[in-house]
């Protein structure tokens, strides 16, 4: 049964836990009781603080929005699988175990490839689906993540900075202020907040990720879900070609590609994002 506690805001939401797969789960939970429930699944390395306050209190005002943390990262046991599939079987154990379905997704990044898998081991599961910063199995540029990333991970480390300011936004003046907002937003929980993902976990999901970007590529045309995809023009982890790649394959699909903008387009222009995403899961 689905957890009813309330929370002001997305910074307040309590973490909370499921019994699903073999496995305890971390999940927060928002917003009201009406509406088809959003579940949220984010990006490689991300635990329940990565997802954007502003998106996520945008997109509850009027649902129930789940934000969900894989098998083995935040305070969810077990190891992080080693494949999307995995991940896909997981997050549909937990979705059921809280009562929840007919859903809609929103997949960001390693999300977006969890979400698609989804679609075909759970075809009636979820109703709309909002792809972001993310790309097909065997898209252009994915299986080399890792060595696009580390370099820049590095940076961020050995500059004391948030390695997502240079994964997830451009180096234009925009795309930097954009940046240190979007790293501030994160930073606004001061209680609570989700256990650390290691350096273990992070290889392990970087595995499924290198998978993902090598395996066949799948029947996106028998998808009948509405979905709607959303990216930078310049996407340098998951190259922003997959994104209008995915948006000519699947049969119902709305693409928004933002300017001058990366990985974490949605973040940078998180207003139009949320205006269009409503607007999306509304129809």
């Amino acid at each position: 049964m689905a957890d009813q506690t309330r929370a002001a805001d997305w910074n307040s939401a309590p973490t909370r836990h499921v019994q699903a797969a073999g496995t305890q789960f971390a999940y927060r939970r928002l917003g009201t009781d009406a509406g088809v429930p959003l579940v949220l699944l984010n990006h490689w390395g991300a635990n329940l603080d990565n997802f954007d306050p502003r998106i996520v209190e945008g997109l509850a005002a009027d649902r129930p929005v789940y934000a969900l943390d894989y098998r083995g990262i935040g305070t969810s046991g077990g190891q992080a699988p080693l494949t999307v599939a995995q991940m896909s079987s997981d997050m549909i154990a937990v979705i059921r175990a809280l009562g929840l379905g007919p859903i809609d997704l929103l997949g960001f990044s390693l999300g977006g490839f969890v979400s698609q898998q989804i679609l075909f081991d759970a075809p009636d599961l979820a109703r709309r689906v909002i792809l972001a910063g993310t790309g097909p199995a065997g898209g252009s540029g994915i299986a080399q993540v890792g060595p696009v990333s580390w370099p820049l991970i590095f940076k961020g480390l050995a500059t004391f900075r948030d390695p997502k300011i240079f994964l997830f936004f451009t180096s234009s003046a925009n795309g930097r202020r954009a940046a240190h907002a979007f790293i501030a937003r994160l930073e606004e929980r001061k209680r609570d907040r989700d256990k650390a993902v290691g350096l273990g976990p992070m290889l392990r999901q970087l595995q499924a990720i290198k998978a993902w970007g090598l395996q066949a590529s799948q029947p996106l045309e028998q998808i009948r879900q509405p979905v709607l995809i959303a990216n930078g023009d310049h996407d340098i982890m998951v190259p922003s070609r997959n994104s209008t790649d995915m948006a000519q394959r699947f049969p119902n699909a709305k693409l928004v590609l933002y300017p001058d903008a990366g990985h974490g387009g949605i973040f940078q222009y998180h207003e139009a994002f949320l205006a269009e995403a409503k607007a999306f899961l509304a129809a």
